[in-house]
């Protein structure tokens, strides 16, 4: 089946109050379809059976193709991937709507099990694919219609030497859905359905977390440690559902042959593991000029001599809390990429103008944030929490830049349009500083212009410092895994090494704490996603002061173009024309450096 981009924020504990924010956006489902049970749905189901099931006559004939007709069944499989997708789609955002509905669950359990069975009547095709010799692809390739998927078949023959046989990986197919997709689940609905108690209120965890930044420290205490109960009292079944969920992902490995558990994941990426391990690299050398001098810092403005683990988002104590309309935040964003680009600036009017977001923190809904891409036929959708804060803002700014990617895309096909999570970030991040820069600029007060330049580096400390400590703690579980069941004393103690690693001896941890790796779900989600935001943060920081020195001219033009470009470019060539190259180790440390010298602005403030 279609992969459909569902791109989450990093922003994995937002700020905000619940105040009256003014009415909050709810998404139109309907621009897909009518309802679950729609007959719009019942007919391009029905429709999309037949046609995968007409698509099999070409099983063990693809090599005897000829070029024109080559080009017409990848045609016909991206129109088919693309009516699976819509209906993917439409159950994965009618089910985050209310992840606690068991309604909800087991429609959303039907329609993949049967988008399964028909993706597996299609597996034989690119597997067949790739069984082709060089040269013979090469003369499947000259015909125009066929020439037009070469990115495709490029990025699609990567993954050539991990495939197996046709039972195998239809095998792989049919066992996820019973297998993988099934324990994800168990931890969403588990995860949807915890309360934490606090001041005699049982919160849901996206409001418990929200109160990790509240002004007041003993509600911050009291949010922190009621957070950490919860947490513990599933601690059985979480470290459960992470142990079945590593082995069975290094069973997959061991079958593929790949050679350390984040392989699979940077080759889906199309990165190079080297180019990994330089970000790491350079964000594990730059922890102590960041993170450990930030919190340091923010330490001696909060008047103590260590930072609880509940202070570590924690306003500033000189900038009264406001909590931000809705209409408010979404004139400070469209403002932000009105100031760069009127083209940019249209798409992100129509999210607000055409319910393409859902805003409220409801009870049930699916925590964070995300922007689902659906396919280039429809629209992306963004999720959101909305609770009013400035992180709150950033992380609306930051789905937009998603969503914009995904429609200037979208032209490039189902096949091609898609880009790996790495360059999936770019936009979203530089959407976040355009945000930053412009609310910076109207900032006239000392004050509030330094609680500003404090909360850009706790957001880029989150989104790089914070996301490689989680890369190294999904490591270590993963190493620790293949030599047995991993207790949960075990993980809690990685956990603790890493977290206290990468944001320094300004901090002190009581003892619940160690609980906390259990709600990032990234790490069952998407194995090995987290890196993915320190390399788009990294990058934006390069790209941006590209864009801020005027050292490239037409820059908003070649920004446009390498947005647009989908997945049809690799990273080298979509960063060439800004002078720039993510294989230079010195690319990484010159994001890092970024980070400092905001940090250096505010030791002077």
């Amino acid at each position: 089946m279609l992969h459909i981009q569902n791109v989450t924020s990093p922003k994995d504990d937002p700020a905000g109050s619940g105040a009256d924010l003014g009415p909050l956006p709810e998404w139109n489902l309907r621009d897909l379809y009518s309802a679950p049970d729609g007959a719009d749905l019942k007919a391009d189901f029905t429709a999309v059976e037949k046609r995968a099931t007409a698509f099999e006559a070409h099983r063990g004939k693809v090599a005897a193709l000829s070029s024109a007709d080559f080009g017409a069944a990848i045609a016909e499989f991206e129109a088919i991937n693309e009516t699976l997708g819509k209906i993917g789609s439409y159950a994965q955002l009618y089910q985050s709507g209310d992840v606690s509905s068991p309604e909800r669950g087991r429609y959303y359990q039907d329609v993949v099990e049967r988008l399964t069975v028909i993706g597996g009547q299609l597996l034989f095709f690119t597997l067949e694919i790739n069984r082709l010799d060089d040269a013979v692809l090469a003369a499947k390739m000259t015909d125009p219609k066929a020439a037009y998927y070469a990115p495709w078949i490029r990025d699609l023959r990567v993954m050539r030497q991990h495939e197996l046989s046709d039972d195998l990986e239809k095998l792989f197919l049919d066992k996820s859905t019973t297998g993988r997709t099934a324990w994800v689940r168990l931890f969403d609905e588990k995860l949807a359905g915890l309360r934490c108690g606090i001041d005699n209120e049982q919160l849901t965890l996206t409001a418990a977390l929200n109160r990790l930044s509240d002004p007041k420290p003993e509600r911050r205490k009291a949010a922190g440690k009621a957070i950490g109960a919860a947490l513990g009292n599933e601690m059985s079944l979480f470290t459960l559902i992470t142990n079945v969920l590593a082995k069975d992902k290094a069973v997959e490995d061991d079958w593929r042959k790949f050679a350390r558990p984040v392989s699979s994941r940077n080759l889906a990426n199309l990165v190079e593991d080297e180019v990994v391990d330089a970000l790491v690299a350079a964000a594990k050398g730059a922890y102590a000029d960041t993170a450990h001098r930030y919190y340091k810092l923010k330490a001696k403005w909060l008047g103590k001599d260590k930072l609880e683990y509940w202070d570590r988002n924690a306003p500033l104590p000189t900038v009264e809390h406001r909590d931000i309309p809705w209409a408010e935040a979404q004139k400070t964003v469209q403002g932000a990429y009105a100031g760069f680009s009127p083209k940019l600036a249209s798409i992100v009017d129509d999210f607000f103008a055409k319910g393409w977001i859902d805003a409220p923190a409801r009870p049930g809904k699916a925590s964070g944030a995300f922007s689902h891409s659906t396919v280039p036929s429809a629209h992306p959708y963004i999720l959101l929490n909305y609770l009013g804060s400035p992180r709150d803002v950033q992380t609306l700014a930051h789905e937009l830049g998603h969503g914009v990617h995904q429609v200037l895309a979208a032209p490039q096909g189902a096949l091609i349009c898609g880009t790996p999570l790495t360059l999936a970030e770019t936009a979203s991040v530089f959407g976040e500083m355009l945000t930053f820069q412009a609310l910076l600029a109207q900032e006239q007060d000392p004050a509030r212009r330094r609680a500003l330049l404090a909360g850009k580096v706790e957001d880029m400390l989150n989104t790089v410092v914070r996301q490689i400590a989680f890369h190294d703690f999904e490591r270590q579980v993963h190493d620790g895994r293949k030599n047995g069941e991993l207790s949960q004393e075990q993980i809690c103690e990685i956990w603790l090494t890493v977290q206290k690693e990468s944001l320094g001896p300004a901090f002190h941890f009581d003892d619940e704490y160690k609980y906390y790796w259990a709600y990032v779900s990234h790490f069952l989600h998407v194995p090995f996603y987290v890196y993915a935001y320190a390399f788009g943060d990294c990058l934006v920081n390069a790209l941006y002061n590209v864009y801020a020195t005027k050292a490239v001219p037409d820059f908003e033009a070649k920004y446009l173009d390498m947005l647009s470009a989908g997945g049809k470019l690799r990273h080298k060539e979509l960063l060439a024309p800004f002078g720039l190259d993510a294989s230079d180790p010195d690319f990484w440390r010159r994001g890092m450096k970024t980070i400092e010298g905001f940090i250096d602005e505010l030791e002077k403030a």
